[in-house]
């Protein structure tokens, strides 16, 4: 190995003139697999981004899921300011190790995140899609509040509504005896009458 390294160095020192062509493989197989390191990088890094810079992640199991369903769902996540992200297993764990407390989630199949500033957001509109298209999105688990949690625990997240439905049903709530009490003396008013 050392020989074949000092020759991709040094292209001369394989004197054979049959070995030139080796050589050049050797040595594009060489630049490849680097290549190939520096974009596993690159990925990782991009990664460990998309986890530091956002609230929530959502593990998602994409099996068997269409082109053009796996379209729509990325154009609603992108017009609710989610980002979704499809990566390779082991790339998502080296980018996962010491990013949140606990035990990584078993990451079954193929697997994207959705991750967004919001910390509900990611996790409830992966839920509203997998609600339409029943058998080919999984929730697999997330980070939530700097821990690593499973499935069930992320679906129960993904059922809390959005703040402005809690601010309605909020404001329903305090308008409710109100809107009694007026009707109450309304028609108090009217048996008067």
């Amino acid at each position: 190995m050392v020989q074949i390294f000092l020759s991709l160095k040094n292209p001369e020192v394989l004197t054979p003139s049959r070995s030139k062509p080796l050589q050049k493989v050797i040595f594009l197989n060489f630049l490849l697999i680097m290549l190939q390191k520096s974009k596993k990088e690159e990925m990782i890094k991009e990664l460990e981004g998309a986890i530091k810079g956002s609230e929530s992640l959502v593990f998602v199991n994409f099996h068997g899921l269409k082109v053009s369903d796996e379209t729509t769902l990325r154009r609603n996540l992108r017009d609710q300011g989610i980002k979704y992200k499809v990566g390779r297993k082991t790339l998502l764990k080296r980018a996962l190790t010491g990013k949140a407390t606990g035990e990584i989630p078993e990451l079954a199949g193929e697997v994207a995140i959705a991750y967004s500033k919001d910390p509900i957001a990611g996790a409830r509109e992966i839920f509203n899609f997998q609600k339409t298209h029943k058998g080919v999105l999984n929730i697999l688990g997330g980070i939530f509040e700097g821990k690593f949690v499973g499935g069930e625990k992320m679906t129960e997240i993904a059922m809390i509504p959005s703040r402005e439905v809690l601010y309605a049903q909020f404001v329903n709530l305090i308008n409710s005896p109100i809107q009694r009490l007026a009707v109450v003396l309304d028609q108090i008013a009217k048996s008067k009458n």
